[in-house]
């Protein structure tokens, strides 16, 4: 018999799940993606940069599925969580998701996505060098403070679902 324990139990599992991945990748980009594109030449960064960001935008169903995921499933578990938990628990998770809310998701759409999506109109092949370098100028230094805040925020949301996780 399915009970409601059972499907906040599993569905606290999958948000944990989904926001770890989705931090994970946020963190990968900060360690590895934009510092191996950053040793590139202006063109090159920009043009490896809308390759990498054009597979999320034509729908790679994999990523929809982890970071639509954690988007739906980290509120949802908060607010049966207020069936399921009490106390510390309870307070942890309600950090948590607004954590999650305002510091990845809000940032992701309020900054990096419009970033990304200036940056998909460029075309590269007709700009001049000035102008591809004005280009990196104006997104770099932007996109990657915001992904460090991003990723920062989501390790701190990381942890707490790991305890909640472990409180039950």
């Amino acid at each position: 018999m399915i009970t409601s324990e059972l499907i906040f139990n599993g569905l606290l599992l999958f948000a944990t799940l989904t926001t770890l991945l989705v931090t994970g990748l946020l963190f990968t980009f900060a360690l590895l993606v934009m510092p191996g594109l950053g040793k590139l030449d202006d063109r090159s960064f920009l043009r490896g940069f809308q390759e990498i960001d054009g597979i999320i935008q034509r729908g790679h169903p994999v990523f929809g599925v982890v970071w639509l995921g954690s988007i739906v499933s980290l509120p949802a578990v908060t607010v049966m969580g207020f069936g399921q938990l009490g106390g510390w628990a309870q307070g942890l998770l309600v950090i948590a998701t607004a954590l999650y809310v305002l510091g990845v998701q809000l940032p992701t759409f309020r900054g990096n996505v419009p970033l990304n999506n200036r940056l998909q109109t460029l075309e590269l092949a007709t700009m001049s060098e000035l102008k591809i370098a004005e280009a990196r100028r104006a997104f770099e230094p932007a996109w990657n403070r915001l992904n460090h805040f991003r990723t920062s925020i989501g390790l701190a949301v990381a942890m707490l679902l790991t305890v909640v996780l472990c409180m039950r």
